[in-house]
């Protein structure tokens, strides 16, 4: 069992998912600070002074934070279009990879009929 988890350890698309987990960590706290350090604050004192951390209402005993949900939401939306951006521009980069790898290799054979053709034409205009 454990030479089993090792090599599933061990192979590259595990240790590419940590990675990307951790980055995907770290780029969602750097959003989340944009988003209620600069973004909301600015787009509070466009709306006269609102600050959307503050907006809940009461419900029994439920208070009821709708402002954190709408900086949530927010969030999720600069983190997708952020995310949809990275993709786009990979993308890109790999159509362009596989652009150059398809270049077309002459077939060896191809070649040969093609020297032959032109060999004959050259025959039958000298002769």
């Amino acid at each position: 069992m454990w030479k089993d988890f090792r090599s599933f350890a061990i192979r590259g698309n595990v240790i590419d998912l940590a990675i990307g987990v951790i980055i995907g960590g770290a780029f969602g706290k750097i959003v989340t600070s944009l988003v209620n350090d600069l973004i909301m604050p600015i787009l509070g004192l466009l709306l006269g002074g609102l600050d959307f951390s503050e907006l809940s209402f009461t419900f029994g005993d439920a208070d009821v934070k709708y402002g954190l949900f709408i900086q949530s939401i927010v969030n999720f939306f600069i983190i997708s279009f952020s995310i949809f951006l990275f993709i786009r521009y990979i993308s890109k980069l790999k159509k362009k990879e596989d652009a150059k790898e398809e270049e077309p290799v002459p077939d060896p054979q191809e070649e040969l009929l093609k020297e032959i053709r032109d060999l004959l034409k050259e025959q039958s205009k000298q002769s």
